[in-house]
């Protein structure tokens, strides 16, 4: 064996490794926005494993293509994610807030209610 096959072939375990840390950070993501009990939390499920694991199948993908104009192709899908994901989910926070979808007990600081109280006053 050479070495250039080992290493082609320790590239494509990493990939798959990659590819199944993803798939491990979906299921719990799934799981998270099942047993969560309220909006907020749900949101922290669905969003922070989102992000990280777009990154492994990226990384999982320029392992597999081997190719910089495949990896010069993924930045952007990465950059624009990880843009556009925070806040959407800031957004779906504040929705979620402002309509009482979320557990008022668990909140240790409320940072948001005196803002929106101001901003309802003026």
């Amino acid at each position: 064996m050479s070495d250039a096959t080992l290493i082609e072939q320790l590239l494509d375990l990493a990939a798959m490794v990659c590819v199944f840390l993803a798939a491990v950070l979906s299921v719990a993501a799934g799981v998270g926005l099942l047993r969560f009990p309220d909006a907020l939390s749900r949101l922290h499920a669905a969003t922070k494993p989102q992000i990280f694991g777009l990154l492994l199948v990226i990384l999982a993908i320029a392992l597999d293509q081997r190719s910089i104009p495949t990896l010069l192709a993924l930045i952007p899908v990465f950059v624009f994610q990880s843009l556009t994901a925070p806040a959407a989910a800031h957004m779906v926070g504040r929705a979620a807030y402002r309509t009482g979808q979320i557990d008022t007990d668990s909140l240790i600081i409320d940072e948001l209610g005196p803002a929106i109280e101001r901003s309802d006053t003026l």
